[in-house]
């Protein structure tokens, strides 16, 4: 198949492969890079080549190599990013982690480049631009139920990327225990749920945030956030190529 297609840069976590299920003993003492494949399947299914960002890397080289950025979930971002001391342990910080997304979303938005921020990734994109977090909101959190269950239904402003991508409403599902406090500047509320900032958009940037975890649902593999980062990245990649 005679196909280009946008290369969409996934960030994940390192983990010692001694927290891995299945890691034989002589290897706990390596380190693998990780997210969950779902990211990856709704992102080659939208379109895109999924590319896989190890850490060791200096975010700023992939800038001239990426067509578009997907944040995904994880560990809780270290509260002195935006100012705070610790509430919460529950899922501690990965400074290192942080150190990379936050470099890595700075060179993105520096070259225009299109970003889909998701839980963690909202998050992440709210402290980058000077926003803060609510450390522990535990009811949010409904690990005990299968993450394709949905558990409430999130409001879409009018006129904005998400309503252009779903519409008015959409009933979602619920694996964070941290929300958006201060919003940071340049960014915009463009989705809620009954007290949570559920969306953000940038004024002028082609990013996108969502709390919830669109590509766990049933619907993932064709969920059309998705279809949007591709769209978006397919046109920075021709734009990238005029010049």
């Amino acid at each position: 198949m005679n196909e280009t297609r946008p290369l969409i840069g996934l960030t994940g976590r390192r983990k010692f492969a001694r927290d891995l299920v299945s890691a034989p003993e002589v290897l706990h003492h390596l380190q693998g890079d990780w997210y969950y494949a779902d990211y990856a399947h709704s992102v080659f299914e939208a379109g895109a080549i999924p590319v896989n960002l190890p850490q060791n890397v200096p975010p700023e080289m992939f800038a001239d190599h990426l067509d578009g950025i997907l944040l995904t979930g994880g560990a809780d971002i270290a509260p002195d990013r935006y100012d705070q001391e610790p509430e919460t342990d529950e899922f501690p910080p990965e400074p290192d982690r942080d150190e990379f997304e936050l470099n890595l979303l700075s060179s993105a938005t520096t070259a225009g480049m299109p970003v889909l921020g998701i839980c963690r990734g909202l998050q992440l994109i709210n402290v980058h631009a000077g926003g803060s977090l609510h450390q522990h909101v535990p009811e949010h959190a409904m690990f005990e139920q299968p993450p394709n269950t949905l558990s409430h239904t999130v409001a879409l402003e009018p006129d904005c990327t998400l309503s252009s991508v779903y519409g008015s409403s959409i009933e979602v599902n619920s694996l964070h225990h941290q929300t958006v406090d201060a919003v940071g500047d340049g960014l915009q509320i463009t989705a809620r749920s009954d007290d949570t900032v559920e969306g953000l958009e940038h004024d002028t940037l082609p990013i996108v945030a969502v709390q919830w975890h669109p590509e766990m649902l049933d619907t993932g593999r064709t969920d059309p956030i998705f279809r949007w980062l591709v769209d978006q990245a397919a046109s920075y990649r021709e734009a990238a190529a005029r010049s």
